[in-house]
């Protein structure tokens, strides 16, 4: 699918009042292309109906004309250099960005990491480092969110299982 494609599926999904489906519709597009801006932009404009400033300083942080209070809670919110390179989700070298702005503003970010790291840090490989960055208890978080997701699983599918087997052992008898 197109980005202009997708684009109007997310559009229609606003209109249509399913927010949610658009806004996984739009993170997946900038997952795709992380250098289309207008992707990036309409993701932000989506965290603003949301009220989340930080979500929506985050994904127009390359543009032009940002909002000051959303870039603001944005870094706070990634007030590490290296989680918020991760959290920007660029790949690949500043100078592919297609506009001077966000090659400045990219090479900012990774010059900040680079100078916490002591070491060049690079795009590709930066969301380990963010990791290590974030500390032990955000690794946990994200461990415990998953298990528990998992788990909530299998007593879903056990559960289904043993359904299927009283049935069955009704249907014999």
């Amino acid at each position: 699918m197109t980005v202009e494609t997708t684009l109007a599926r997310a559009e229609a999904d606003l209109r249509a009042g399913r927010t949610p489906v658009a806004l996984q519709r739009l993170r997946g597009l900038v997952g795709s292309c992380p250098a289309d801006l207008t992707a990036r932009r309409r993701l932000a404009e989506v965290y603003r109906l949301y009220g989340e400033p930080a979500q929506a300083g985050r994904w127009a942080y390359l543009d032009e004309e940002r909002d000051p209070a959303e870039t603001a809670a944005f870094e706070a919110r990634y007030a590490d250099p290296v989680r918020r390179m991760a959290a920007l989700a660029w790949r690949g070298p500043e100078h592919r960005a297609p506009t001077a702005t966000a090659r400045a503003r990219l090479a900012e970010v990774r010059e900040a990491a680079s100078a916490q790291l002591g070491r060049p840090a690079r795009w590709w490989d930066v969301r380990e480092e963010a990791r290590g960055a974030a500390g032990p208890a955000a690794e946990q978080d994200d461990g415990t969110l998953f298990c528990a997701g998992f788990a909530l699983l299998g007593l879903l599918l056990l559960g289904l299982a043993v359904l299927g087997a009283v049935t069955a052992v009704r249907w014999l008898l």
